[in-house]
């Protein structure tokens, strides 16, 4: 079970060191461009969850770099017009960031918008993680984006899990396993981010439901909807589900255990 976004503010921070305490989760994905990345990374630190690289091609976050929108970024990378060196060189300052701030190596690596799984950046990705990690036991886990079972999922949600994947998720294991690399099982977790609680209660009910040992399940919490956030309200309703006491009780009826997929 691994929240998204840590670093983007104060607030999804808060949430995920939130949810840790009360054992609801077993990663966080860090923004490490984000405006509270390092002022909450100690925080993140104590928290006891495993931490991550949450790679960045599509907000800036203050930074400079190869940012666009996630369909702009799409048509590029499918058209191979991306700059290599350019690529590289973002992939290397965000591993840099994160290490300089976390003082150790990510324990995985995803992407903002999967986009750690496109073509060109998907290549660059392993390439610099097998050089900086060369031995198996330092290399972090990457996320696949192979939908999991869709058992009581609607059929816009279905297909969109089926795009996601589509946009690289095959190609990205057999070049991470070719290289040494482990990943999840499969992906929970892909919803239009509206509903409110009740909506995200009904989903994540037949998404634990659903799931399979090694899955993941990703979320956005956070404790309070931020201004300019677009996703702020229902950052909040996921917040509020996954720490209710009725997530508890659907994990306990499941038999869902929530730990790290991998352990160094």
């Amino acid at each position: 079970m691994c929240a998204d976004d840590f670093g983007l503010h104060i607030s999804v921070d808060e949430a995920i060191v939130e949810l840790a305490r009360l054992g609801r989760l077993s990663g966080a994905g860090c923004l490490v461009d984000g405006p509270s990345f390092a002022e909450s990374a100690e925080s993140l630190r104590s928290s006891g969850l495993q931490c991550g690289l949450h790679l960045n091609f599509t907000e800036a976050l203050g930074a400079e770099g190869v940012f666009m929108p996630l369909g702009q970024l799409v048509r590029a990378c499918w058209a191979r017009r991306l700059d290599p060196v350019h690529v590289r060189r973002q992939i290397v300052h965000q591993l840099d960031r994160y290490e300089a701030v976390l003082g150790c190596a990510p324990h995985y690596v995803d992407g903002h918008q999967h986009v750690h799984q496109f073509p060109q950046i998907r290549e660059a990705l392993i390439d610099e993680l097998a050089r900086r990690y060369p031995t198996a036991g330092s290399r972090p886990w990457l996320r696949s984006t192979l939908a999991g079972h869709q058992a009581g999922m609607p059929l816009n949600l279905r297909v969109k899990s089926a795009i996601i994947a589509t946009l690289g998720a095959s190609r990205h294991g057999r070049l991470a396993r070719g290289q040494g690399f482990r990943l999840n099982r499969a992906l929970l977790g892909v919803y239009d981010f509206t509903g409110g609680a009740s909506g995200y209660a009904h989903l994540l009910a037949a998404w634990l439901a659903a799931a399979r040992e090694g899955d993941l399940i990703m979320c956005h919490p956070a404790m309070r909807a931020v201004p300019g956030d677009a996703l702020g309200e229902q950052r909040r309703a996921e917040y509020d589900v996954w720490a209710s006491a009725q997530t508890g009780k659907w994990l306990r009826e499941h038999n869902v255990a929530i730990g790290p997929l991998f352990t160094p």
